[in-house]
């Protein structure tokens, strides 16, 4: 088994459900998450949604990882970090959406297993 450490990041955001990096765990590849911030790069005070998107009996369900998150103006939300981490299968991703366009940076850090 390999393993290899990857950075995805999407910047700007906004009101609909966006893909993370464009990344989705490859076939015979298992992911865990050991980072994911949202940064707000806006004057104000935003809400944020973030979803794993997971395949379950050939079904895809976006599965709530928070709601209505509140991220002021240039600041940080951590949502998976230290001791929490989240492990993806394949074909899942993370999508995040903000209450406002163009309004949120996102960085997620991972451990492909293959």
């Amino acid at each position: 088994m390999a393993n290899a450490f990857k950075k995805k990041t999407s910047k700007g955001i906004g009101t609909a459900l966006t893909q993370v990096g464009s990344y989705a765990v490859p076939s015979s590849t298992e992911t865990t998450v050991i980072g994911l911030s949202v940064s707000n790069v806006t004057g104000s005070s935003v809400d944020v949604d973030v979803a794993l998107s997971a395949t379950m009996a050939n079904t895809t369900n976006d599965i709530s990882l928070g709601t209505g998150i509140p991220v002021p103006s240039g600041s940080t939300v951590v949502l998976v970090g230290g001791d929490q981490k989240l492990v993806m299968e394949p074909s899942d991703l993370i999508k995040v959406k903000s209450s406002a366009a163009s309004s949120v940076d996102v960085c997620m850090s991972i451990l492909e297993i293959t």
